[in-house]
């Protein structure tokens, strides 16, 4: 368990402002709290938006290992780079492009941004704090960065909803989401060099040996089958609540035009409002719940314990949410996706220290791009397969089926005691 010594150490960290700007920049999404009601306004069906996040999900999974590999042998602040100017040309796209091809390519520029993101900055963290000695503080340090992250959701909650408000129109979210991500790309660019790794400082007539080494190493992580479980455990659960979470927005809508308020405004106008309110208190509680994700580890045996039992109530979380949409019952599903929301920040930290402490250092990146990989391949076969049930029996009824399958998930994906008794030793 951290001690007091190991909170001012943490508190005291230059660069920990820097990481949680970074997480909080990052995750000024603007659109996001309504991008399922944007594609629905543009006349999209739910399948199509499955479709679109398909798309988006497989350009990201055909360059998650490649782009693992760049960020380990040629600079991860360079992937970082790369990553932060494709999101940037995706969002202009979105703005200034209508239809479905147009949305498509948008998404696979969002796709490769990513790529090159995902698994990056974590491995950028971690390399912190093994050449500062702080390794055994994973799940705090990591926590305390996430929380910053949620913060900003919550922030970005109601930056949109007054946007929409002020606008009437839900084109203009991906506007103004170029303005963070500007200054994000310049905060990341100007991260430390020793950040990269070992490999930072490539003679560039050496990077296609550099490249083969890496890439061998690389491989090495799917010859162990307790890192490739705690991989799975974390790429599962993120997969399910990645794919089904904007689902909410479409349930706050109708629960907002269900209210006898504002009746003489606009539709984007009511909903707005609802969405903007629900979306910053679940991204503030979210917040609070990464910062006590050591806490939470620490009121279980070991980690795998923690990680079990919170991927069975996060399915759980889901299911019923389903039901009680598809019985009208809005107040609870609204309520317990709430909790499916803080479930996921909670894992987060407790995720990523397990998988960081079975993984060599050197292949970091690829490594954690592994989970993001499993991730967006899951989600490009659960998405369009959500979509097409709430075309065929309404939101609630298709969030109720992935609920189940999500439980199952949970207990096919169980991590065992003995496979990280070496990572429970070092958290405690």
């Amino acid at each position: 368990m951290p001690t007091s010594s190991d909170a001012n150490a943490i508190k005291s960290d230059p660069l920990l402002f820097r990481f949680s700007l970074y997480g909080f920049l990052k995750n000024l999404r603007v659109f996001e709290p309504f991008l399922i009601l944007f594609f629905r306004d543009a006349g999209l069906s739910f399948f199509q938006i499955g479709l679109l996040y398909a798309v988006r999900d497989i350009s990201t999974n055909l360059l998650e290992i490649p782009a693992g590999v760049v960020a380990d042998s040629s600079g991860r602040r360079r992937s970082m780079v790369i990553s932060f100017l494709s999101y940037i040309l995706s969002f202009i796209l979105f703005y200034s492009l209508p239809g479905f091809a147009s949305y498509a390519s948008a998404m696979v520029i969002f796709g490769i941004g990513e790529a090159f993101r995902s698994g990056t900055h974590k491995a950028l963290i971690l390399e912190h704090l093994r050449l500062n000695d702080l390794e055994h503080l994973k799940v705090p340090y990591y926590g305390r960065t996430r929380a910053a992250s949620q913060i900003g959701s919550a922030l970005n909650a109601l930056i949109a909803a007054a946007l929409v408000f002020y606008t009437g129109n839900y084109r203009y979210v991906f506007l103004a989401s170029i303005v963070p991500y500007v200054a994000d790309l310049f905060n990341l660019a100007t991260y430390p060099r020793r950040l990269d790794g070992e490999l930072a400082d490539l003679d560039i007539t050496a990077l296609p040996a550099q490249l083969k080494a890496t890439t061998r190493t690389f491989l090495s992580i799917f010859r162990n089958p307790q890192a490739m479980r705690a991989i799975l455990n974390s790429s599962g659960f993120d997969a399910f609540y990645k794919a089904t979470k904007d689902y909410l927005q479409p349930i706050l809508q109708t629960f907002a035009l269900s209210l006898p308020l504002f009746v003489t405004l606009e539709t984007e106008q009511r909903s707005s409002l609802i969405i903007g309110i629900v979306y910053f208190f679940i991204f503030l509680m979210s917040s609070y719940a990464s910062r006590t994700a050591g806490r939470v580890r620490d009121r279980f045996d070991n980690v795998a314990q923690a990680i079990n039992t919170t991927f069975l109530i996060g399915a759980g979380c889901l299911l019923t949410a389903g039901l009680a949409s598809w019985q009208d019952y809005r107040i609870l599903s609204i309520l317990v996706f709430l909790g499916l929301y803080l479930l996921h920040n909670v894992r987060k930290p407790l995720n990523v220290a397990l998988i960081s402490d079975q993984i060599e250092n050197q292949v970091m990146a690829s490594g954690l791009s592994v989970e993001s990989q499993l991730v967006t391949l899951l989600m490009a076969i659960i998405a369009p397969t959500l979509g097409a049930l709430a075309d065929l029996v309404g939101v609630g009824g298709a969030l109720a089926v992935l609920g189940l399958a999500m439980t199952a998930l949970a207990l096919l994906a169980r991590v065992t005691a003995p496979e990280v008794a070496e990572v429970s030793q070092v958290q405690r």
